[in-house]
Formats: C-alpha cells, structure tokens, sequence
C-alpha cells in the first residue's frame, strides 16, 4: 500500500480504488486515488466507491459519444455530398456537427488521462483481468487502459476532411 493507504497498485499493475470511509474527506481521497492511479497508466483501474465509479463511467460515455458522433456525422456529410453533388446545403449541417464534436473533443477530453480508458462489463473479459480478488465491492466499475491513438486521428481526420469538403462544396455552388 502507498502512503495514502487506501490505494493499492499490484505487480499486474492493477489500481484498486477502495471504498474506505475513514474521514469526513473521504470523496476527496478517493478522486485524488484515481487521478493517481490515471496518472501513473495503470492498465486496470477498480473503483469500488459507487458515485466516483458512476461519475467515471459516465465522463467516458459523454467522451465515446462525441467520438461516435464525429465520425458518423463526418461520414455522413461525404456520403450524402457525394450522392447530392448539386445540393451542399443537405451534407454541410452534418460536416459542421462532425467538425463540433471534434472541437468539444478536443477541448474536454484530449488532454484527460481518463480518455484512455474504458470501462469493462463483460464478465468473461473481467474474469480474465483476474480482477475478482482485488475487488471487495459488489459492483465496482472496472476501467481497462487502451490504446486510443488511432482513434484520435480516426475522428480528427474524418471531421476535417468532411468539413473541407462541405466547405468545397458550399463554394463552388455559391460561384
């Protein structure tokens, strides 16, 4: 265990989050856990405090959406310019949201070490992290570190390329 004590980081390097109530600052102590356990890339993350565990969870699906929406906007926008070549004004609504979302993003998640993980459900995968032992909660969210990379530059490029695109378009039917 470390100084704080509440944070445990196995030779596998799994951060367990331990839901201890041992001062009125608990909440803090277990936020400032997990930005340690981000922090030092921990492979697998544990968070057995139940709202900091939702909280998570839910700041990686807001992320995971404006990702998803990015790329299905911007692919939309290409699409729908190529088959309405004569109408931009239907593909440049969807090649300025990809182009939003990108920004938001970019903005909010970029730099969070949290956008480098995800959360795991699957009870097979979880049974495979060997996770089980280090876990006294009964439902803990569990986070699993990923290589998020290509998807940065997926989502990045799509939206440029789609917003260059609609903008080409809007152009040459303006002149």
């Amino acid at each position: 265990m470390d100084a704080g004590g509440d944070r445990q980081i196995y030779s596998t390097n799994i951060a367990v989050i331990r839901e201890v109530y041992d001062s009125e600052y608990a909440h803090q102590t277990f936020a400032m856990e997990l930005e340690r356990a981000l922090d030092a890339g921990c492979s697998v993350i544990v968070i057995e405090p139940t709202q900091l565990g939702e909280e998570t969870a839910r700041w990686i699906y807001v992320g995971n959406c404006l990702h998803k929406t990015a790329v299905l906007s911007g692919l939309s926008a290409l699409v729908t310019g190529l088959i309405w070549a004569d109408k931009p004004l239907i593909c440049t609504p969807l090649g300025v949201l990809s182009l939003l979302c990108t920004g938001l993003y970019t903005a909010s998640w970029q730099f969070d070490n949290c956008v480098k993980y995800q959360e795991e459900r699957d009870p097979r995968k979880l049974s495979k992290l060997q996770v089980s032992s280090a876990m006294s909660a009964a439902s803990p969210v569990v986070l699993v570190r990923k290589d998020d990379t290509r998807r940065k530059v997926l989502h990045c490029t799509v939206s440029l390329v789609a917003a260059t695109f609609c903008a080409f378009r809007l152009y040459r039917s303006l002149k």
